[in-house]
Order: C-alpha cells, then sequence, then structure tokens
C-alpha cells in the first residue's frame, strides 16, 4: 500500500500528515502559516515536514503538496496571494530536492475537488466544483470525471468571479469579487474585525455572494454541485449555507442547472490533507475520480 507524506499550505495553517491510499491520515502536524512575519515559510514547511517523517517508520512512495494560488507551469512555481513573500516560488522542485522523494504539488482546492470526489461529498458525482471560502476562495471543477486543469493550472478560480459592485478588496486591490467579499483576508479589510466576529447579518451577505458564484458556475458548466470546505464556511454555519441555497435557487432557472445543491465537505478539516495526497495518489497513476455518476 502507497503512503505519501501530504503538505497542505494555506494562507492561514500548515499542515502535513501521513495518508495512506485509502485516504486514512496519521501522524498529523499543523502550525499556523504566520505568512508575513519574515521570509522564513519555506523553512517552516521544510522543519514540519520533518517532524512527521520523524515520527513515523512507514517507507513513503511519494509527497503531494496543495497550495494556495494562482501558480504558473502547472504549479511548479507558486504565487499565493495571501503569502506575499512567494512570487513565482519553486516550491514543488525545492521539496523534492530537499526531502529525496518524488513530489507532485496543485492548487489547494483543485486538490480538495479530488478529495471530495474520491471520499467526500461528491464521491460517485463527475461533474462538480469544491471550493475552500477560508482566508481566500479557490476551487477546483471537476466535468466528466476530469478535474479541469487550464493554462497554468489554475481553472476553477471562482474567488475571481465578479459578485457584487459594492463588495471589497480583494489582495490585488479589486472590487467587488468573490474573494475580495466573502473570504476571510476580504471580510476583515473591509469590517476591521475577524471573521469570527461577524453578525448574523455579515453571514447571511457572504453566503449570499457565494450563491452568486455557484450560480453562475452551475450555469455556464451543467453541474448541479457545489461542495464548500473552510473556515469561513464552517465557522459561518447554517445561515451562510441556507443563505448560499437560497440564491442559487433564485438565479438557476434554466432547466440544466435546477436543483443545484451547495453542501459542507464531507472531510471537514482533513479535506485538505487527503486532497494533497490524491495529487501525489493520481500522479503515481491511481484513478481518484468517477468518470460517470454513480449517484
Amino acid at each position: 500500500m502507497h503512503h505519501i507524506l501530504a503538505i497542505d499550505i494555506g494562507g492561514t495553517k500548515l499542515a502535513v500528515a501521513i495518508v495512506d491510499e485509502e485516504g486514512r491520515i496519521r501522524d498529523r502536524k499543523q502550525i499556523p502559516t504566520h505568512a508575513d512575519t519574515d521570509d522564513s515559510l519555506y523553512e517552516r514547511v521544510l522543519d514540519l515536514s520533518n517532524q512527521c517523517l520523524a515520527t513515523s517508520s512507514i517507507d513513503l512512495a511519494a509527497i503531494g503538496i496543495g497550495c494556495g494560488g494562482p501558480g504558473r507551469q502547472s504549479y511548479e512555481l507558486v504565487s499565493p496571494l495571501n503569502i506575499s513573500n512567494w512570487r513565482d516560488f519553486p516550491l514543488r522542485k525545492k521539496i523534492e530536492n530537499d526531502l529525496s522523494l518524488p513530489t507532485f504539488i496543485d492548487n489547494d482546492a483543485k486538490a480538495l475537488a479530488l478529495a471530495e470526489g474520491w471520499l467526500g461529498a461528491a464521491q460517485g458525482c463527475s461533474n462538480y466544483i469544491a471550493m475552500v471560502v477560508s482566508t481566500g476562495i479557490g476551487g477546483g471543477i471537476v466535468l466528466n470525471g476530469k478535474l479541469l486543469e487550464g493554462t497554468d493550472g489554475n481553472a476553477g478560480h471562482i474567488g475571481h468571479i465578479f459578485v457584487e459592485p459594492e463588495g471589497g478588496l480583494d489582495a490585488n486591490g479589486v472590487s467587488g469579487l468573490l474573494e475580495g467579499s466573502a473570504s476571510g483576508s476580504g471580510l476583515e479589510r473591509k469590517y476591521g474585525f475577524a471573521p469570527s466576529e461577524a453578525s448574523d447579518e455579515i453571514r447571511i451577505q457572504t453566503g449570499t455572494y457565494v450563491g452568486r458564484a455557484v450560480a453562475s458556475i452551475a450555469n455556464l458548466l451543467d453541474l448541479q454541485l457545489a461542495v464548500v470546505a473552510g473556515s469561513v464556511a464552517f465557522g459561518f454555519g447554517d445561515i451562510f449555507f441556507e443563505a448560499a441555497q437560497n440564491t442559487i435557487n433564485d438565479l438557476t432557472k434554466i432547466q440544466h442547472s435546477q436543483q443545484t445543491e451547495i453542501v459542507p465537505s464531507g472531510l471537514g478539516d482533513e479535506g485538505s490533507l487527503i486532497g494533497a495526497a490524491a495529487v501525489a495518489l493520481q500522479g503515481l497513476g491511481k484513478e481518484i475520480l468517477s468518470k460517470t455518476d454513480e449517484i
């Protein structure tokens, strides 16, 4: 059985774990990202990985990485919007060289899409979008059982869909996009306090914006399922998901997008690590996604 060192690099946290080819997690370790404190983020990723390796006696087949985007050259170079010190950073190559294992990398939300189709809320479904609504907002789209890639590997970046003229600013200073209007960093820039302090009104508004984006994707791409993870989505809870679903219902009147549903991740906070492992397992030849709907 293959075992993978899974590495998840987000704007809020760094996490590593050993994940087997059935998606079981062990030896998980996690620390805050602190992306803006200094330029040692890569050293902390490497140290956390070595700590995980030191506590495990299992032979590893590969390393899988999920990292915030955007990226270039199929994520050979990464420039996460919420990690300002990394611009065109050669993360995959550095990890592979330093840890001496075959290394595979993708956008963290695309990795989540693999995980949700493999073991989560989209299991058995061949057409869906998976989203992370957290410090930033990203997405991965599966159509006909295939994860969409795009020119540089950034397909599915739903955080940059326009949703509201008076929405907040994203990390690039653009107003009105989903990421600036509904991500944790966007909400904090707009309101001046942490998302955990948001009123019900803000939580409903955030869900409404996410619903607008999902409805646009459903109308455009003929899919009927959105799976959502991330600290903002999970933290805002039922009121967020209800507002998003109500908005989707209002905006999906064309026949092929009627009945579109938005649901929480089926994997909870383990989805990002299972997704990173799925990236590596797929790279090693394992079939992760269903090619036709089974549900």
